[in-house]
């Protein structure tokens, strides 16, 4: 996948710490990457994993 044609975002709630990902979302893919390291490795999930791994932390599923 060309990555250079892929729109990537930063939460609105990213403060100026640094620690933040950014997300892009081309067609049937979700892709994260480390705002530090634009240029370092780029983890790929499909749209429908992702969904279900965003439903289930504001479910409570991984709160200790």
């Amino acid at each position: 996948m060309d990555l250079t044609r892929v729109t990537w975002r930063k939460s609105t709630r990213s403060g100026s710490s640094g620690n933040c990902v950014e997300v892009a979302t081309p067609p049937e893919a979700v892709m994260v990457r480390d705002t530090k390291d634009r240029q370092g490795p780029t983890l790929s999930f499909a749209a429908d994993r992702w969904t279900g791994f965003v439903h289930a932390i504001r479910s409570g599923t991984f709160d200790a």
